[in-house]
C-alpha cells in the first residue's frame, strides 16, 4: 500500500494508524504549503481529482480517498491491532459516532479558521470549538482514550486536529483531561515513529 499524506494535516492520522496497525506501506508525502506537487512532480489531482489527501493506493491500484474511510479500513485490515471493534457491534458504531463527530463538529470547525477572513468570525468560531472541545474532555475524564482502555483510529485524528490548536490561537490549557489525552498518545511509539518519518 502507498498512503499520500501531507504531514501534519489530517491525513497524518492514517499515518499513525498504519504505524499502529503493523501493515506494510509506503509513505508518500504531499507537498501542501509549497509546490502542492507529490515527489515525483504529478500534480496531487492525477492520485485524486478531489485534490486533496489522504489517499490509499491498495496493492491491486485500486485508491481510497476521505480520511474517515481510510481510517476504518486500516483498522479492519489488522483486527487484532484493536484499531476498531468488529463491525457489527455496538462498540464499532460508537467509534463511527466518534469518528463522524470528530470530523464534523472538530475538524471543519478547525478547517474554517485557517481560512481568511476577519478576526471577529474566527473568535465566533473559536467559542463554538470550545464547547464542542469540552464534550470531549468530559468523556475523557474517566478513561485514556476515546473508547475508553483501548486506542483506536479515532484517537489518532483527534490528536491530530487538536495539534493544530497553538496555529489557531486556540488555549486548550483549561481542558485538563484534553492536555492528559495529547501527552498520552504524543508518548505512543508509533507517534514518534510518526514523527521520526516526516522528518526525515
Amino acid at each position: 500500500m502507498k498512503l499520500y499524506t501531507a504531514p501534519g494535516s489530517c491525513s497524518s492520522a492514517s499515518h499513525i494508524s498504519l504505524i499502529e496497525s503493523g501493515l506494510d506501506f509506503e509513505f508518500v508525502p504531499f507537498n501542501l504549503m509549497q509546490t502542492r506537487t507529490l515527489p515525483d512532480g504529478r500534480d496531487l489531482s492525477e492520485i485524486n481529482p478531489k485534490g486533496y489527501v489522504p489517499v490509499l493506493e491498495l496493492d491491486d491500484g485500486e485508491l481510497l480517498t476521505e480520511n474517515v474511510a481510510i481510517l476504518q479500513y486500516i483498522a479492519d485490515q489488522a483486527p487484532a491491532s484493536g484499531l476498531a471493534p468488529p463491525n457489527g457491534t455496538m462498540e464499532r458504531v460508537r467509534l463511527q459516532e466518534w469518528l463522524a463527530y470528530i470530523n464534523s463538529e472538530v475538524h471543519k470547525l478547525c478547517g474554517f479558521m485557517f481560512m481568511p477572513g476577519p478576526e471577529e468570525s474566527k473568535e465566533a468560531i473559536r467559542e463554538r470549538l470550545a464547547r464542542r472541545i469540552a464534550f470531549i474532555d468530559q468523556r475523557l475524564a474517566d478513561r485514556d482514550y476515546l473508547m475508553g482502555d483501548q486506542f483506536t483510529v479515532a484517537d489518532a485524528y483527534l490528536f491530530i486536529v487538536l495539534s493544530w490548536a497553538p496555529m489557531l490561537k486556540f488555549d486548550l490549557s483549561s481542558f485538563a483531561n484534553i492536555g492528559a489525552f495529547q501527552e498520552r498518545v504524543a508518548a505512543r511509539d508509533s507517534v514518534r515513529k510518526y514523527k521520526a518519518a516526516i522528518a526525515a
